[in-house]
């Protein structure tokens, strides 16, 4: 069963996660094939391209992706495989492990997933000066002007479409029908506000919910929710909101249960799939070798379990949890002394 991973390392301290783990994916012995598809400025300075067609074809080609935080030119690949590829849900778990420096008192049982529409919203990129707006003359109900006549400054587009919203919706239904949890999911958006975007996100929530009897469904103003995912975290399961949502409270949902150093990630599309740590790169601490690699670990099981090797994904989560609950080969950020790479030996010989 073998199965091709195109693997790009990413930027300052991120290699120095992706290459251990790498190293421990192929311990296992399973049949992962890895390629490199050559991105960023080596790309750049050998071909006068940072994505060249050469990385595409490989990208293309391959089962998979595995991707590092990136800061600089690697980021085209990672646009391709966004928005090229067309990965509408980005699935961030939030799961508390026992022996994680977690701020809160009280941490033991947090394990929900947020799915962040990935395509849409402020996040099309479409931004220019007001006054390009002039022409249509455009007048909001908070404002008792026309949009571009309140001062010198600049727009954003929110684009929020049916399609969109309710690919993203049902996918966020399924997975909530096969999580081990509450068979619960959570819409949080601002449609108090925003009426005519989040409004038919949420619209279109609830009328994909009546597909799913089986899944209980509950939706909250975003800061509502927020105030609640930090107060009451057990009571979700999964939740779904619109990208720039779901982009800022996933990394908070990171925080709550020990930082984004275990923020694992995957993005889902119709016929492909990437996964990336959801932390930066870091690059305050790039050469010293004490990035924690448990997000890109567990990115990596997500992987794993994606291309059919669900028992393998389990075993790693377990081998993790076992390195977090001994406490004695931590990385930095957790309160340990251990190197990236001490860690990943912990987690092999936990294996």
């Amino acid at each position: 069963m073998l199965k091709t991973v195109a693997v790009i390392p990413g930027d300052d301290a991120a290699p120095e996660a992706m290459r251990p783990v790498v190293a421990l994916l192929d311990s296992l012995n399973i049949g992962l094939h890895w390629q490199y598809p050559e991105v960023g400025e080596a790309a750049e300075a050998r071909t006068g391209s940072p994505f060249p067609a050469a990385a595409k074809r490989t990208i293309d080609a391959a089962d998979t992706t595995l991707f590092g935080s990136t800061s600089g030119k690697s980021g085209a690949a990672l646009h391709y495989l966004r928005w090229g590829k067309e990965t509408y849900a980005n699935v961030r778990p939030c799961r508390y492990l026992p022996g994680c420096a977690s701020p809160l008192r009280d941490p033991a049982g947090i394990d929900f997933v947020i799915v962040r529409e990935n395509l849409e919203d402020l996040y099309v990129g479409v931004e220019g000066e007001l006054q390009e707006l002039a022409p249509l003359n455009l007048a909001g109900r908070t404002i008792r002007k026309p949009v571009h006549a309140i001062g010198h400054g600049r727009y954003a587009v929110k684009a929020i479409t049916r399609e969109g919203s309710e690919r993203v919706v049902r996918f966020a239904f399924e997975l909530a029908q096969k999580r081990d949890g509450r068979r619960k999911l959570t819409c949080a958006t601002k449609h108090n506000m925003l009426r005519e975007t989040d409004g038919l996100f949420l619209d279109v929530a609830r009328a994909v919910a009546v597909e799913y009897p089986d899944v209980e469904f509950e939706s909250f103003i975003v800061d509502d929710f927020a105030c609640r995912m930090i107060r009451e975290p057990r009571q979700f399961d999964v939740v779904v909101m619109p990208n720039q949502y779901g982009d800022i409270l996933s990394d908070a949902a990171g925080g709550l249960v020990g930082s984004l150093g275990l923020a694992a990630s995957g993005c889902f599309g119709a016929d492909y799939a990437y996964f990336e740590p959801a932390h930066g790169t870091a690059p305050d601490i790039a050469g010293r070798n004490i990035i924690n690699p448990t997000a890109t670990i567990l990115s990596a099981t997500m992987m794993l379990e994606h291309l059919g090797f669900a028992t393998h994904a389990r075993n790693i989560e377990a081998a993790v949890a076992r390195v977090y609950a001994g406490g004695q080969t931590l990385t930095p950020d957790q309160g340990g002394s251990a190197s990236t790479t001490e860690f990943c030996d912990a987690v092999a010989r936990a294996l």
